[in-house]
Parts: structure tokens; sequence; C-alpha cells
């Protein structure tokens, strides 16, 4: 699927559920992809992209970032504490903040470097045991935990489980943002991404629908 029929469904999805145009983000996931499959999608205007981990986003992004101007770098993967400051480097937003450790290690370079991702704390709203991401039922107190620390969190990210009703797992998530005054919603993916925008999605991570299943 093309990188503009991709765009013209967000598009479509923001009339039908009465958003204002341009206003829910495309984030490509690039993770895995060949180098050319990235630059292709770079060479076509899109500047929003989305790595799972630090290192091969550290292995890629710098030369692209040589070649392209304003690219925009999201990291959509799990993040390890020892990983944090090359995290604070290398991207412009962090959706997989998930445990108190991670948000006090952030809070503390921030300090020391001057500056911050956007971030978004990751919900497992499926509250399954493998799954990354604070607890619904502990969402709210991690959520002023953050705050406190002078965090600058922008939303809250999901990824539910593969075999229930994504509607209910987005619909949790805006209830939780919604009574804690945050206004970033990062959920949806290629096959449901039109249904996050209906319940409020800001960010959708569409991978394979752009860029062809991934290599490895």
């Amino acid at each position: 699927m093309s990188l503009e029929t991709i765009k013209a469904r967000i598009a479509e999805a923001e009339r039908e559920a009465d958003r204002a145009e341009g206003s829910v983000r495309l984030v490509a996931i690039s993770k895995k992809q060949p180098n050319e499959r990235v630059a292709a999608v770079l060479e076509e205007g899109h500047r929003c992209f989305g790595e799972n981990r630090v290192q091969e986003a550290d292995g890629k992004w710098p030369e692209f970032r040589e070649r392209f101007d304003g690219i925009d770098l999201h990291l959509v993967g799990p993040l390890q504490t020892n990983k944090a400051r090359q995290a604070l480097e290398l991207f412009q937003a962090i959706h997989s903040v998930d445990r108190p450790k991670l948000a006090k290690t952030l809070a503390r370079l921030a300090q020391e470097e001057g500056h911050c991702p956007d971030l978004f704390i990751q919900v497992n709203t499926g509250e399954e045991e493998q799954k990354a991401g604070i607890l619904p039922g502990d969402a709210d107190g991690f959520i002023a935990e953050c705050k406190a620390l002078d965090l600058p969190v922008k939303g809250l990210m999901c990824i539910p489980p593969v075999d229930e009703e994504a509607s209910l797992h987005f619909a949790l998530l805006a209830k939780i943002a919604e009574r804690n005054g945050l206004s970033g919603l990062s959920m949806g993916m290629s096959g449901d991404f039109e249904k996050a925008i209906s319940f409020g999605a800001t960010h959708v991570r569409v991978g394979s629908a752009i860029f062809g299943e991934r290599t490895g």
C-alpha cells in the first residue's frame, strides 16, 4: 500500500471522527526495514519514523539525517535504562516509558543534558504478563510520579492484545489520558489505525502497510 493511500485513509478517518485535519501523526515504523525502503519513503517527503531498538536506530538514522532535513524519530519499543542517554540524543519522542526506574533515569539525564524527548507512558491495557507497560490500575499514580519528576509527558501508548477487540483498549487508554489531563494517544497500527483514530489517537504506528513485510 502506498504512503499516499495510508495518508488518505488517515484523513478520511479524521473526517469521519469529526477530528481536525492533520490532528493525527503518522509514525512510519521502520524497524528491521532495509535502508532502501526507508530512503524511498523519505524521498516521498515523509519525516516521522518509529524504531524499536536504540542500537538499530543508531546504526541507521545519523546517516539519514545527513541526507534529509527535519527527521522526527520516535522510539516505540522497550528502553533499557543503560540505553537511556543514547535515546535522549537520538529520539524526539519515546513511547515506552513503563516503569519508575526508567522515569527516574530519564529525569536525571534530562537535568544533565538540558533537554528531553516528548514522552508517552506505555499502559499494559490487556494486563498481559509478557508485555511491558504500567497496569491500568497503577497508571494514575505513575503519571503523577512522572509529572512530579518534571518529565514532559505528552500522552499514553498501548498495544492491545492480538486476540481481543482493540476498541475496548483504545477506549480505556483514552479514559485514563482524559482524567490525567493528557492529550496524546499513541495507539493503532496497520490493521486498526482507523478505529484508533475514532477513539482519539493522535499518533498511529504503521509499518507493514507502508513498507511491506519486515525482512528479519
